[in-house]
């Protein structure tokens, strides 16, 4: 049985972006998209925001689901509204997922940072699980957001030089966010890209 998360580019120390599938004890099922820190080649880390169906069934349910697909309708359907019952497998996994991987929680800690900007006082729990079954549908890489706003950066700094001022601190606003989601989740590769970008606004006298 493969537990390996290497399969499907996922290292540890990154976050990726999946889409969580969990069950209540009605049997009710339920998916969210929710970012997934890699511990180890069959070790994850989420960290859940309290009052959410999500980290209710997982407390609960002492296991979940992580679907690993590319779709940004699954991802904003299952954002905006649960998906319905016909997308879910009979395990609770996503039809159309390129992989999945089973999880048991380990433990549950309180995560409470003062500083977080989503929720006041940031009241949220911190889930280790173990990987107990990965099943790959067809080949595939979790996915990581750094790549993604590495690109957009480039997109900005070849149209810096045509905008007027304004638009240009819209620019160095946009790419200081990026950078620091950058560092946070991204490959060496990215931050080294974002790196580069920096030194290009630089050299334009700009602070980024």
């Amino acid at each position: 049985m493969k537990t390996n998360l290497n399969l499907i580019g996922m290292e540890k120390g990154r976050q990726y972006e999946t889409i969580i599938t969990t069950k209540n004890s009605k049997n009710i099922k339920n998916a969210a998209p929710i970012g997934v820190i890699c511990a180890g080649e069959n070790k994850i880390l989420n960290r859940i925001f309290k009052g959410s169906h999500t980290l209710e069934n997982i407390i609960s349910q002492k296991e979940f689901i992580v679907n690993i697909t590319h779709d940004p309708n699954l991802f904003t359907v299952s954002l905006l509204g649960n998906l319905p019952e016909e997308y879910f497998n009979e395990d609770n996994s996503l039809k159309c997922a390129d992989a999945y991987f089973k999880c048991n929680v380990i433990s549950l800690t309180e995560a409470v940072k003062q500083s977080d900007p989503i929720k006041k006082n940031g009241e949220a729990i911190v889930i280790k699980s173990k990987v107990t079954e990965l099943v790959i549908n067809r080949p595939t890489h979790a996915m990581n957001r750094g790549f993604a706003y590495v690109i957009e950066s480039l997109a900005n700094l070849t149209r810096f030089d045509m905008v007027n001022d304004d638009k240009k601190e819209e620019y160095i606003k946009r790419f200081r966010e990026a950078n620091r989601v950058v560092v946070k989740v991204g490959y060496k590769e990215d931050i080294k890209a974002m790196h580069e970008i920096k030194k290009e606004l630089i050299k334009k006298g700009y602070k980024p």
